[in-house]
């Protein structure tokens, strides 16, 4: 059987690193925003080319924090409006909930998968104060027109990059476009750890100074709280992990992507339409997706050959029993994404016989 994603394999060039970054915390007698934490914060700072990296606890948190921070600095206020794409993962549309903010759902264009700046406009209203961006899959969102929609309209652009670590565009890196941006570290993502992690970008240094009160219960002084905080924070022990791995993201990503090529160039049967990619860096490949009107059958038909693979994802969030007094609104292409997507296997340590054999079962098909 093929994996959809094999974490041990993933992991084990690293075990040696990791045992020894464990021996070290260890011993450092010191758990809680330590040195690690220090040097993975510099480390990704450098990475993504922004002033401030701060870890918390995991994208989620990263996300939430962001809106609490714009609203102590009082550039957010409950119940303003944030535009989020309809067919994303759930997560950035419970972040802005979370925040006391309204999500406004636009639709994505259907190539990509991305926000379609064409329709953020129509929903831009009064209330409307911020943008949030979601690079989903790991291709950048159009962010030069997402930005310059911004700049016109006086509204505040975050990313949602937690599938895009280290895409690239003609304007900046993921975590460097926008005036914030959230990362996860979990587990499956490009960069991995081993249990939950996330971290916020930023060049805007009031917000950082706030996020980093707030993931630690609203304190900067101990014993002394300047805001409702929460607690999120990046653990030690992963933050460990991390830096051992960073090094190595951006030849991992060229392996996801020299994958994605041969996927797009040896995948022919019309049953099944490949993803959008320009062929230049702004794609890493968290997920390789494809459509498919057969979607189910698909996935089973693979599966019966020894191809495992996922669904991302099944239902949209406006069709959740979560949000019931969404679930008569109507998001076409969303729909039509979220009943068609089929995620195919892709990861550094896929072998060229095992890409080979994928490609030759889809053809068949």
């Amino acid at each position: 059987m093929i994996q959809f994603l094999d974490l041990k394999k993933i992991n084990e060039p690293y075990e040696t690193a990791f045992q020894e970054k464990l021996k070290s915390v260890l011993n450092s007698g010191w758990y809680i925003l330590g040195n690690e934490v220090k040097a993975f914060e510099t480390n990704f700072a450098n990475y993504c080319g922004t002033k401030h990296c701060i870890g918390v606890g995991n994208g989620f948190d990263g996300m939430v924090l962001i809106f609490k921070g714009y609203m102590q600095l009082g550039k957010l206020q409950k119940g303003d409006e944030v535009i989020v794409p309809a067919n994303t993962y759930i997560a950035s549309i419970l972040a802005i909930l979370e925040a006391d903010l309204i999500p406004v759902l636009v639709e994505p264009k259907l190539e990509t998968y991305n926000l379609n700046p064409h329709l953020i406009l129509e929903k831009i209203t009064s209330k409307t104060k911020a943008i949030l961006a979601v690079h989903l899959y790991g291709q950048l969102a159009e962010m030069n027109a997402i930005n310059e929609i911004a700049h016109l309209n006086n509204l505040l652009v975050i990313e949602d990059a937690a599938q895009a670590h280290g895409a690239i565009s003609p304007y900046g890196k993921a975590g460097n476009v926008s005036n914030a941006a959230a990362f996860s570290f979990y587990p499956g993502k490009n960069l991995g750890s081993l249990g939950d992690a996330g971290a916020v970008t930023t060049n805007d240094d009031a917000l950082a100074k706030v996020i980093q009160s707030l993931r630690n219960y609203g304190s900067e002084k101990k014993y002394q709280n300047d805001f409702i905080g929460v607690n999120s924070r990046l653990d030690e022990l992963q933050a460990s992990f991390l830096n051992v791995k960073l090094p190595n993201l951006d030849t991992e990503n060229n392996a996801r992507k020299a994958i994605a090529k041969r996927y797009l160039s040896e995948i022919i049967n019309e049953k099944i339409l490949l993803p959008f990619w320009d062929l230049s860096n702004n794609h890493v490949f968290h997920l390789f997706v494809i459509q498919t009107q057969n979607r189910d059958h698909l996935q089973q038909y693979l599966l019966e050959n020894g191809i495992q693979t996922m669904i991302h994802y099944p239902i949209p969030p406006h069709q959740q029993k979560a949000f019931e007094g969404w679930n008569n609104l109507s998001f076409p292409i969303t729909e039509k994404i979220h009943n068609e997507v089929l995620s195919l296997p892709i990861s550094p340590v896929l072998t060229v016989d095992e890409v080979d054999f994928i490609i030759s079962i889809l053809n068949s098909y």
